[in-house]
């Protein structure tokens, strides 16, 4: 489980990180088509922000969340249909606005800026935001990215030419807007469709400082660093641990199958979220030559057992119970979960961290 909160995947209607919402997909916001993304720098002053939100009861409480922790930084009450929040940002960041504590939300990229809202209950996370230069620049590049939708979609067909402009896009606007704040949240797509971590970390270097030492910045910087580990091409070391049933079972039996090596655990809400997408993929590929072997990093065997069968996890899984001292996950520097290895039927690296539509993509281009 990852410790950065990056909610910025909620507001572009792809569900492809596993965390805290990640499972609710929200429409992109409509945004003038005059809008144009500016250099997003550091903003002194303070920024205020005065909203008029209909359909909620009166008194209801308003949070606005820190969108990399999800802590909770002001709250408020609803009064005639109306709230205000004031602070002031070092730098533009994503910030949340929740009602009751419940979903949908308002999601923003806030700046020392003077901010309006305008909302319904009925479509809140469509609400009209005004008044953020970083706001606007996040909804240019979310509707810039419209027609290119499907590549992040999960099951969606692989279309290599729509791939191909999609990157092209990105890495254009990575290029114009090195001092953006945004323009992190545009690599972190790149990668999720480039599936190459080299021209990730090319497009990163081209940053301003400041913006690489952004929490956004930090996490790409943090994938990079995990990503150089056992990369693409190389062959995965054997390990061996134990089953659910005390058998050793190695890695190098599986020599000749195309396998999904994934880190997990039954504490790790993430992973819990992610295993449809693998229960799927398994099912889908478990004839064509396709498994998945999972590694558990749970000290508790008995709760390790009933994830496994509440979730119908069929595939072989292994543990050493020693949670994140387990020996196979030291050897390979796991430090977060979930994690994977897709390794060809001779133990190469063919891809990592693989989830949702990225998995289902790679699988369907391997095993046609």
């Amino acid at each position: 489980m990852k410790r950065i909160f990056l909610l910025l995947f909620l507001t572009t209607g792809i569900n492809m990180l596993p965390v805290f919402i990640f499972g609710q997909s929200v429409p992109y916001k409509t945004v003038q088509k005059s809008a144009k993304p500016k250099i997003l720098k550091p903003i002194s002053g303070e920024f205020v922000i005065n909203a008029i939100v209909t359909g909620y009861s009166e008194g209801a409480s308003v949070e606005l969340l820190n969108g990399q922790t999800g802590a909770t930084e002001q709250t408020a009450i609803l009064k005639g249909n109306k709230f205000e929040f004031k602070g002031q940002m070092e730098k533009p960041d994503f910030k949340i606005i929740i009602f009751n504590r419940k979903p949908p939300y308002i999601t923003l990229f806030l700046d020392n800026s003077n901010v309006n809202i305008t909302g319904d209950i009925a479509n809140i996370e469509k609400s009209t935001i005004i008044g953020s230069s970083s706001h606007s620049a996040f909804e240019q590049f979310n509707t810039s990215l419209e027609p290119y939708q499907s590549v992040f979609v999960e099951g969606s067909e692989y279309d290599s030419s729509k791939f191909a402009n999609a990157r092209k896009l990105i890495q254009k606007f990575v290029l114009a807007h090195t001092d953006s704040y945004i323009t992190p949240l545009a690599i972190i797509r790149f990668n999720q469709i480039a599936d190459n971590i080299i021209n990730t970390e090319e497009l990163f270097n081209m940053l301003n400082p400041d913006v690489k030492a952004s929490a956004m910045g930090q996490y790409i910087a943090k994938q990079i660093e995990e990503s150089k580990l056992n990369i693409t091409g190389t062959e995965l070391t054997n390990f061996s641990q134990a089953d659910v049933n005390g058998k050793l079972v190695s890695l190098s039996s599986f020599r000749g199958k195309y396998v999904l090596v994934d880190f997990w655990a039954s504490w790790c809400g993430p992973c819990r979220q992610e295993n449809p997408n693998l229960l799927a993929a398994f099912n889908k590929y478990k004839n064509k030559n396709f498994t998945v072997f999972g590694v558990s990093l749970d000290q508790n065997k008995q709760k390790w057992i009933d994830a496994i069968e509440m979730d119908s996890l069929t595939w072989t899984n292994v543990s050493d119970l020693q949670g994140w001292q387990n020996a196979v996950a030291q050897q390979f520097k796991i430090f977060s979960i979930p994690q994977n290895f897709l390794i060809d039927p001779y133990g190469k690296v063919i891809g990592k961290n693989l989830r949702g539509a990225a998995l289902e993509r790679k699988l369907a281009q391997v095993l046609r």
